[in-house]
């Protein structure tokens, strides 16, 4: 395994899920073939399965990609570990209020609002997944939880 790199034609994602017994990463396959209430459904379903115990091998061995949110647990920003074979982990951590310059006033003074903002952290593995190809995908991650409306179009 460790002299060649596998391309994927599908993306199976991983999220990972809290049990009595530790942390698990159940699979949902295909997920960029699925919408948000496909893939909604499949993780409400799959963590509530990992919390019983009853996954099978095959519901969570592998996986191309793995998203690990803390944010329910009060943390605000981490750094996730990658799982072999899996390209890359995104490490979502929980939303906060911030006041923010949201522009000036008619005599070229600061004008602040409240802001709420997230922070997520990409990890990649750079013998597949190039930094800045990494950051191109933050990039446009970031546009669609700004405007999640672009996500249903």
């Amino acid at each position: 395994m460790d002299t060649f790199i596998r391309q994927y034609d599908y993306v199976d994602v991983c999220v990972a899920v809290a049990t009595p017994g530790g942390l698990i990463t159940p699979i949902i396959p295909d997920a960029d073939r699925l919408g948000l209430a496909g893939i909604s459904t499949k993780v409400k379903e799959l963590a509530t399965k990992a919390k019983e115990g009853g996954l099978q091998p095959h519901e969570y061995q592998g996986g191309t990609f793995t998203i690990s949110n803390l944010g329910m647990f009060g943390v605000d920003h981490f750094s996730a570990i990658i799982t072999p074979p899996q390209a890359a982990i995104l490490a979502v951590g929980g939303a906060e209020t911030k006041i923010v310059q949201s522009g000036t006033d008619d005599e070229g003074k600061p004008v602040y609002s409240t802001s709420k903002t997230m922070t997520v952290t990409l990890s990649c593995d750079h013998r597949v997944v190039d930094g800045a190809v990494g950051a191109q995908w933050l990039q446009a991650f970031k546009g669609y939880i700004e405007d999640p409306m672009r996500m249903l179009l």
